[in-house]
C-alpha cells in the first residue's frame, strides 16, 4: 500500500539518516543492473541501532549485495570493530567494494567472496568468531543451515537477525511451491524449536511491502 512507503518516508526523514552515500550506494544498485532488494533506509538504521544496543564490535553479514545494510551496520562499529561480509556474486561484491570504500570503512570491512555455504564452515575452522551481530540476508533456501552455522560463530549474548522470513504473508501456504518460501518457512520452523536461542519474529511494512525479521539471542 502506497501509505506504508509515505510512513517510511516521514520515518526517515525524522531519524532516518540517510546520507548522500547511502542514497549513491542505492544508485549503485541500480547502475550496475543489481536486483533492488536491499534493505529499506529505516531498515538499515533499525541494523544500526541493534548493533549499538549489543555494542557490537565484531558483525558478520551474510549477503552483501551493493553493500548498503554492510554501510549503516560498519557505521555502528568503533574504530577498532569488524565487518566481514560474505557475497556470491563477484560483481555484487565489486560494487560493493566501492561503496565501502567511498563510505571511508575501507578497514573496518572485509568482503569475502564465495558461497556463504562453503565460506561460514571456513570462517569457525579459522576460529573468526565469536561474532557480536549476525545478520543473515542471503539466499532463502540454506537459511537454516546457515543459522546453525552461525550459531557456531556466536556466543551466549551474540544477536543473530535474518531478514525476509515473512514473503508477503506467503509463509502461511503449506502447499507453497516457491523455494523461497518454503527455505524460510523451514528455518522459522527450526527456529522455533532451537532451545539454544531465545527468539522472536517481527512482521515488517514499509517501502518494501510486507515482510519480517527473526531476531535471535543466543543463549
Amino acid at each position: 500500500m502506497e501509505i506504508f512507503g509515505q510512513v517510511d518516508d516521514y520515518i526517515n526523514q525524522l531519524v532516518g539518516g540517510e546520507d548522500e552515500v547511502l542514497r549513491a550506494t542505492i544508485q549503485s544498485i541500480s547502475d550496475a543492473g543489481i536486483p533492488s532488494i536491499s534493505v529499506s533506509a529505516n531498515q538499515g538504521k533499525f541494523l544500526q541501532v541493534l548493533a549499538k544496543t549489543c555494542n557490537a564490535k565484531r558483525i558478520l553479514e551474510i549477503g552483501t549485495l551493493a553493500g548498503y545494510s554492510t554501510i549503516w551496520m560498519g557505521r555502528a562499529l568503533p574504530r577498532d570493530g569488524k565487518l566481514i561480509s560474505l557475497e556470491y556474486e563477484a560483481l555484487h561484491a565489486r560494487v560493493a567494494q566501492g561503496n565501502i570504500d567511498k563510505a571511508g570503512l575501507t578497514k573496518v570491512v572485509d568482503i569475502r567472496v564465495g558461497k556463504a555455504i562453503e565460506l561460514l564452515p571456513q570462517l569457525v575452522a579459522s576460529n573468526e568468531g565469536p561474532f557480536d551481530l549476525i545478520f543473515i540476508d542471503a539466499d532463502k533456501p540454506p537459511y537454516t543451515e546457515y543459522f546453525q552455522l552461525s550459531l557456531k560463530l556466536s556466543r551466549p549474548g551474540t544477536l543473530i537477525v535474518a531478514d525476509n522470513v515473512i514473503r508477503e504473508g506467503k509463509v502461511l501456504d503449506a502447499k507453497s511451491s516457491d523455494e523461497m518460501v518454503r527455505g524460510v518457512q523451514r528455518f522459522n520452523a527450526f527456529l522455533a524449536s532451537c532451545t539454544a536461542v531465545t527468539s522472536t519474529i517481527i512482521q515488517t511494512v514499509g517501502s518494501k511491502m510486507h515482510d519480517g525479521m527473526a531476531l535471535a539471542v543466543v543463549q
